[in-house]
């Protein structure tokens, strides 16, 4: 059914305008203590002054050994990573909780997407959860090709930082600007990319749940990589349900609207969206009044413009299903996606091996180009200092165990020139 929509370009210059407004881690050597112990238990011995010395010195290198154990295993980041060890060239993100910047390591020479958030606006908020289950999904997007991945995280007294992959091919919602729609072909590869991620998620029972164009990245070579799993909700299997209220508004599913349980087709039904806005450069059931466009989303029809395929209809439809039980993945997940017609030319084994070439390749002088950023992020000044004040003991008992650091990542890394 073809039916008229409101003009995209509105819809992405208004977007444009408001982006940036909506914006995510215990010594056994008690054999000599003891003896000595036992020693002093002596009258003619306790008088001794040297025995008491040693007494005192053998108490105060045991708690001093307990409190670097302590330390280690609460921040073990200290003696790994700390902020001084990177370069910080442009902001290129900023979100509720802090920034994102473009850094580069001192002595490896590797440029890394920084993460920095403020505890206290996290602890404020009761955000705590969300930052562990981020941390915990960037450690599974390393085993991905389209996940960002984590490659070291540390804290400071006040300060959570995420070391990502710096991904500079720009959001898809950055070209969705520029190009308002896509050719139905381009929009079809980065479909199946986005669906093979949302699927290993599904497969290590997690649900993504903020599928959006601004948080799908493209690296520079034109492949998809999701970003922030600050939304994630972890071990959720297939059929598995769930209740908070979260995500954005344009790509919730109606099941979500309605305050019902929902379970990790949420995440098929906002592939949908997203497919649909690609192919026509805005959302089915968009509205600027927020009112109406959850109404458009419960109950109004589906219109697919004239320039959506047989295919592509087929598709949407199935995955814009308001009847859970019969939506598109409900009952194999990602496997009813690839056996779909609009995907019969692709190769999934070789979509996954990165052997599909894009059909758009970033144009990028290097390593560091920020070209594709929103140079409404690149021209905020970078924080002239870091906060180097690490933890005391015990301190860290908001994010206990957020360290990380990759142990093969400094393994015959050639620095980048």
């Amino acid at each position: 059914m073809t039916g008229t929509q409101e003009e995209p370009i509105t819809y992405a210059k208004m977007r444009g305008l408001v982006s940036f407004l909506s914006a995510l881690l215990k010594g056994k050597k008690t054999g000599f203590s003891d003896f000595l112990h036992k020693l002093v238990s002596s009258q003619q011995l306790c008088q001794h002054l040297n025995t008491q010395k040693i007494l005192r010195r053998q108490s105060k290198l045991r708690k001093k050994k307990e409190e670097k154990a302590s330390l280690s295993s609460a921040n073990t980041e200290t003696s790994q990573m700390k902020p001084s060890d990177f370069d910080y060239l442009k902001v290129i993100g900023t979100g509720s909780f802090g920034k994102v910047l473009l850094a580069k390591h001192r002595k490896q020479g590797g440029y890394y997407a920084v993460k920095v958030l403020k505890k206290k606006m996290i602890v404020k908020r009761k955000e705590q959860k969300h930052v562990m289950v981020e941390r915990s999904v960037l450690l599974k997007g390393l085993q991905h090709p389209f996940l960002v991945g984590l490659h070291f995280s540390f804290q400071t007294q006040n300060t959570l930082y995420f070391v990502l992959d710096y991904v500079n091919g720009g959001e898809l919602f950055y070209h969705l600007q520029r190009e308002i729609w896509f050719p139905e072909a381009r929009a079809a590869f980065y479909a199946a990319e986005m669906a093979a991620a949302l699927g290993y998620l599904h497969a290590l029972n997690i649900v993504y749940r903020d599928l959006k164009p601004e948080n799908i990245l493209l690296d520079h070579e034109g492949h998809v990589m999701l970003t922030d799993f600050g939304l994630c909700k972890e071990g959720v299997a297939v059929g598995g349900i769930m209740h908070t209220f979260c995500g954005t508004p344009e790509y919730l599913a109606p099941e979500v609207l309605q305050g019902q349980p929902y379970s990790p087709t949420v995440d098929w039904w906002s592939l949908g969206m997203v497919l649909y806005e690609m192919i026509c450069g805005i959302p089915p059931f968009y509205s600027r009044s927020k009112a109406e466009m959850f109404e458009n989303i419960l109950h109004a029809p589906l219109q697919l413009h004239s320039r959506i395929s047989g295919a592509a209809g087929a598709l949407l439809e199935g995955l814009l299903e308001r009847d859970v039980s019969k939506r598109l993945g409900q009952s194999r997940d990602v496997a009813e996606l690839q056996e779909h017609p609009f995907f019969a030319s692709t190769n999934w084994d070789d979509l996954l091996a990165k052997k599909v070439k894009p059909p758009f390749i970033p144009k990028l002088s290097g390593p560091c180009d920020v070209s594709y950023i929103d140079p409404e992020f690149t021209i905020l000044p970078v924080p002239a200092s870091v906060d180097e004040r690490y933890q005391a003991v015990g301190a860290s008992e908001a994010f206990p165990g957020f360290s990380f650091m990759n142990p093969a990542e400094f393994v015959a890394r050639d620095p980048v020139s």
